[in-house]
């Protein structure tokens, strides 16, 4: 039962978060919608800071968790991933429940450098810069580094135009880039 209420208290404040936004939900929104006294949601979460740190980690490591099973099933071969990095993502962008990369919505409501949302957004960026740049640097790609830099920018500007505007084509415009990019650093 006390996992059941966590992980509902967990879902209903991630959908909120992500319609309405973080700052924009108060704690009294949550347990309204949750349908819970705001006790049983303190007894679970010390604070709505902490409630916003699970979610963030959370829907960050369900999307990473997501791209590298969805890469496996395309390939074993890392080139091939690289080469199916941006259809994956384009994918996962189409599925109606997609609500974008955590950490940057994040870090857009938390922009001072000392909250802790902001520290775990920029910790969770940095997580996926360094899954890409493993990615690029099974694929035997010159300055993996470098290029890991520039495929997590490429995602991340994509995805957010694509946020802004459905249908801009971003997406294709990030993922020609991209293979400009790899086929230019590979041996």
């Amino acid at each position: 039962m006390k996992k059941d209420m966590r992980e509902h208290i967990l879902g209903t404040a991630s959908t909120l978060f992500h319609e309405r936004g973080i700052n924009a939900t108060g704690v009294d929104t949550i347990v309204a919608e949750a349908g819970i006294a705001k006790m049983t949601l303190y007894k679970y979460f010390r604070t709505k800071e902490a409630l916003v740190l699970e979610v963030l980690a959370r829907r960050s490591r369900e999307f990473s968790e997501w791209l590298s099973s969805r890469l496996e099933r395309v390939s074993h071969d890392p080139v091939q991933k690289l080469d199916s990095l941006f259809d994956c993502i384009e994918e996962w962008l189409g599925n109606p429940e997609c609500q974008g990369l955590p950490f940057l919505k994040a870090s857009a409501e938390f922009p001072q450098q000392d909250s802790a949302v902001h520290q775990l957004s920029a910790e969770l960026a940095k997580e996926f810069r360094d899954r890409l740049t493993l990615l690029v640097q099974e694929a035997g790609v010159q300055s993996p580094e470098a290029l890991g830099q520039q495929l997590a920018m490429l995602v991340e500007g994509a995805i957010l135009s694509e946020q802004l505007n459905r249908g801009s084509g971003a997406m294709k415009f990030a993922r020609e880039a991209a293979r400009l990019l790899v086929r230019s650093n590979l041996p």
